[in-house]
């Protein structure tokens, strides 16, 4: 983990250690600028030499991974090759809440399409007469492309990013489909076989799909086998274990389970079904780039997603999208890639709309015309010091405000026991709570990843 440094200006730095962060503040250098993620500014300092420093992105349909990583390049004496080594300085997943604006959006137009149908006059749809400008993205994907976009702007602000590298494509469908118009690379080289494979493992859930087996190693099948007359396109694979995968041979699925028709029954629907992740990924796999693009004019390069995890399994990382996003480009050694990983969730920044309806679409409660209580949004960051009863102690938390004055607060802190835990305060008085930082529609925590 680093701190991110910026100068008496606000021009940002080369990170520092956290030691080196504490040392600055308890000498009274520097001052806290922004607590998430945790970045202070120096009193007595302006401009300074910076390392070149990239910033890589790999885009998810339902998380994003973000590295900071310096890059050092060496000859080696012996060969004369070009060796990368990526010094990473810090992993960030950054996780969507698409599935939530498409859940929203549907809940939506059922409650105004039962509106118009139940007790009204018929009216023709006006859905036909409206046209959309080119390029157009739904809001869930459009809001993976925006928070992504915003993020990689917000980390060029905090440290000097010289050029971004974004995975393109999650799965190269092409290859997929006809692996031999992307060259001899794919068929003989290094990347071999790792776009198919890694879009079945996330087809069939990384486990075989006839005895639910998960964490061993995984093969290849053919559900109807090659002698069968079965073709390799990825339609007809799956992915077995190796006792199933001899058991099975070139017997016929329907004839392997025979004795378990259910099993077999999702078998053939899985092979049926395209993976949405795939097409979402897809369907914005330009739209990032373009984005980070548009909102800092950094350099960017594009890789594939196969690329990365040869990367990946070369340098004995595990599968994260943080560490993913460290084997994006050019990538030989990998070092610092220990360490927690920063987890932003997207939390949104609440709703105008008034009234809370029920799963009916009935009316059960109503909002407050205003969002702010007493100086205090929801979403922000907030100590409390209790002074008495149940939750006495400090608390440092999120606030969800009531109209009341009395607030709801999740928070760590070390409560009348002496032991320090997470618990959800149910009410709080506003006159205990200090703002610490205001709400920006995102959540923050730190997770220890392998």
């Amino acid at each position: 983990m680093c701190v991110f440094v910026l100068d008496r200006r606000k021009n940002p730095l080369m990170p520092c250690s956290q030691r080196r962060a504490r040392l600055l503040l308890e000498r009274g250098r520097a001052v806290v600028h922004r607590h998430h993620p945790f970045t202070i500014r120096l009193k007595d300092r302006v401009g300074g030499e910076t390392q070149p420093v990239e910033l890589r992105v790999d885009p998810g349909s339902k998380g994003t991974g973000l590295a900071l990583v310096r890059v050092a390049e060496e000859t080696c004496p012996e060969t004369g090759e070009v060796e990368t080594t990526v010094h990473v300085l810090e992993r960030a997943e950054l996780r969507h809440r698409g599935a939530a604006i498409r859940k929203a959006l549907l809940q939506r137009s059922q409650r105004r399409r039962r509106r118009r149908s139940a007790n009204l006059r018929y009216r023709a749809p006006r859905f036909s007469n409206r046209r959309r400008p080119e390029g157009r993205l739904p809001p869930s994907l459009q809001h993976r492309v925006d928070t992504t976009a915003s993020w990689v702007r917000r980390l060029q602000r905090l440290a000097p990013v010289l050029r971004v590298r974004v995975e393109t494509v999650r799965f190269d469908t092409q290859a997929l489909e006809a692996p031999e118009i992307s060259g001899v690379e794919y068929q003989q080289g290094t990347l071999a076989g790792y776009e198919v494979r890694e879009y079945l493992l996330e087809k069939w859930g990384r486990a075989c799909a006839y005895c639910d087996a998960a964490g061993v190693p995984l093969q290849i099948d053919h559900i109807r086998p090659r002698a069968g007359g079965g073709s390799n396109r990825v339609s007809n694979l799956t992915l077995a274990c190796g006792p199933c995968n001899q058991a099975k041979g070139s017997t016929p699925v329907e004839a392997f389970l025979s004795r378990s028709p259910a099993r077999l029954a999702r078998v053939l629907a899985q092979a049926r079904r395209p993976l949405r992740d795939a097409a979402a990924m897809n369907a914005t796999r330009y739209a990032v780039s373009d984005g980070i693009i548009a909102r800092t004019g950094l350099p960017v390069s594009r890789f594939s997603g196969g690329r990365t995890k040869w990367n990946r399994t070369r340098a004995g990382l595990a599968k994260t999208h943080a560490n993913d996003a460290v084997c994006v480009g050019p990538t030989d050694r990998v070092a610092g890639a220990v360490g927690p990983t920063i987890i932003i969730t997207c939390a949104g920044r609440g709703t105008r709309q008034r009234m809370m309806p029920n799963a009916q679409g009935f009316a059960r409660g109503h909002r407050p015309r205003t969002k702010s209580v007493q100086g205090f949004r929801t979403g922000d960051l907030v100590r409390a010091e209790i002074p008495s009863g149940v939750n006495a102690g400090a608390w440092t938390g999120r606030v969800a405000v009531r109209s009341t004055g009395w607030f709801l607060l999740t928070a760590i802190g070390r409560g009348p026991d002496g032991e320090v835990s997470q618990r959800k305060l149910g009410a709080v008085a506003a006159r205990h709570c200090v703002r610490i930082a205001p709400g920006d529609g995102y959540g923050y925590a730190r997770e220890v990843q392998p």
